[in-house]
């Protein structure tokens, strides 16, 4: 494992568990938090780690960026100060976290207790799947403050549940609950909270005896897709294909298939 100060790093068996670790600040992201975040994922890329869940601690999944930090700046270093500032966060946000959690070969989980805003839901949405306990609640938060969205929530959140949802919340100053935003397919599964952890985990680890590498260009797949015509996907899809041929977890699949047993997948 990896103990950060602020974001923790473990494994169980082939299972990768970031946690976000500042409990008193429903961990809010401050600069040390980006950066020890980016660290912990930039740990979870070798092939023993076949599935991440990104979780945090004591009750709650993620506040978002820290505000307070933002007043200090502004009364410190005035609205330029400011203005570095936020450029810099935001900038390493997006180049250290969301692009490293989608460039992630392998299925990411995050697995939501309490408030995820702002930033926080931004982090949820660059990964694969969200699941949550019935006390989670959801708020883009940035509007709240006056400012415009980031995190890849512009792109992620339309993508996942439409334009004028996605509009909706950022709109709103109200934040939503587990069984609405699983209505809206924010989130695939609700677990009671004394369950989450566990049911997250036993999740996690079916998805780590799966085919990873398969997995990972799959996920590659989808996100490439929103750049192509339907005819430059097929082409991708076809070369995708036809390369797994290589990987033994395929060659395994189709064996196991012709001899009616269960397939036994090694992520390689």
């Amino acid at each position: 494992g990896m103990a950060g100060e602020l974001v923790n790093l473990n494994s169980i068996g082939a299972v990768g568990i970031i946690t976000l670790n500042r409990p008193e600040a429903r961990n809010a992201l401050n600069p040390k938090m980006f950066q020890e975040l980016g660290s912990a994922i930039q740990g979870c890329r070798g092939p023993d780690m076949r599935a991440v869940i990104i979780t945090g601690s004591g009750g709650s999944f993620c506040a978002g960026a820290d505000v307070k930090d933002f007043v200090n700046q502004l009364e410190d270093s005035g609205p330029e100060g400011l203005h570095e500032h936020l450029k810099h966060l935001a900038d390493t946000f997006h180049r250290e976290i969301i692009i490293p959690i989608r460039q992630l070969d392998k299925p990411v989980i995050a697995s939501i207790d309490g408030v995820a805003a702002g930033g926080g839901l931004s982090l949820a949405l660059a990964c694969d799947l969200r699941v949550a306990s019935d006390s989670a609640r959801f708020l883009m938060a940035y509007a709240n403050i006056g400012a415009t969205a980031d995190g890849g929530s512009t792109y992620l959140l339309p993508r996942l549940i439409g334009t004028a949802r996605a509009m909706e919340l950022y709109l709103s100053d109200q934040p939503i609950g587990a069984q609405r935003a699983l209505d809206l397919g924010l989130i695939t599964q609700i677990f009671p909270p004394a369950e989450l952890e566990r049911s997250t985990l036993e999740f996690a680890a079916r998805l780590a005896q799966g085919p990873t590498v398969a997995y990972g260009r799959v996920k590659a797949l989808f996100d490439s897709s929103w750049d192509a015509t339907l005819a430059g996907q097929l082409d991708a899809e076809t070369e995708y294909i036809s390369n797994i041929t290589m990987t033994a977890d395929f060659q395994e699949g189709i064996k196991a298939f012709a001899e009616k047993r269960s397939p036994r997948f090694q992520g390689r």
